[in-house]
Order: structure tokens, then sequence, then C-alpha cells
């Protein structure tokens, strides 16, 4: 696995995997109309791309493919983390996290779904509460995580 920092070329594909990863993977813990709000499919590029390029944000790139993405903003708020469904479970996410922890000082927050929550426990975050997050209408459950540094 490569990581890079994001190029504005990526930003299609990686709007794509969002959708699919959300879609995919986070099914087992929302209902297909939670999913349909979280993602619609109807990103709009030119915003992505602008928060992609104001934050620190990283591509892992597995044998050609884009496997997962990242960011974190410079108050140390960890935005989106995202890794494909057919390459989950071997570290992707972990890297990612690796590089864009090193990034910022202090402490860093995130946005966590149920389906996440696991994997940012085991790297020492704490759930500080439990929110419902509105999206289109629809309720979503997550948690605000805070790693302590």
């Amino acid at each position: 696995m490569m990581i890079r920092k994001y190029q504005p070329s990526d930003c299609s594909e990686l709007a794509e995997l969002f959708y699919n990863t959300v879609h995919r993977v986070n099914a087992k813990d929302y209902s297909k109309e939670q999913l349909d709000a979280w993602a619609t499919g109807q990103v709009d590029l030119d915003e992505w791309n602008q928060s992609l390029q104001e934050h620190f944000s990283v591509v892992a790139v597995e044998d050609g493919t884009i496997a997962g993405f990242g960011d974190i903003d410079c108050t140390g708020y960890l935005d989106r983390l995202y890794v494909h469904a057919d390459y989950q479970g071997k570290g992707i996410a972990s890297g990612i996290c690796n590089v864009l922890e090193l990034a910022v000082q202090g402490n860093i927050t995130t946005h966590a779904s149920i389906t996440a929550r696991p994997f940012f426990e085991k790297r020492g975050y704490i759930v500080v509460k439990e929110q419902q997050v509105e999206r289109q209408g629809i309720y979503l459950t997550n948690f605000v995580m805070r790693k302590e540094r």
C-alpha cells in the first residue's frame, strides 16, 4: 500500500468510493433510507475538491487502485475516512489514520459512524457523546469521539 497526498484528479473516484463504501460497508448498521440520505450519489465535486484541498488529505493506493482516503483539518477534526469495501480489514484505514494523526498537533476529534466506532476505539479514541445527525429529514446515529494527546 502506498499513501500519497490527494490530487484534484482523484475527486471523482473518491466520491464514487464514498458512495459505494457507505452503501456496502455501512449497510449492516443503517437502513437503506439512512444510507440513501447519507450518500445520495450526488456529491458536489467542486465543493469536495475544495474541502479536500483545504484539509490535509491523503489517498491509499493498492495495486494501482484507490483503496481508501481520509482528511483532517488544522483544528484536528478528522472529517472523512473511507476504505473501499473490497479492501476492508487490510490495514488501509490504520495506515491512513496514522498519517492523518501525525499531520496535526493536539487532540483529534471525529464523528464516527456506528460501523467505524470500534475501529476508532481500538485506536484510543473515546466517545464524547452519541448524537443524531439529520440528512434530508432522515436521522442517523453517530458518535463524537476524541483522541487526547
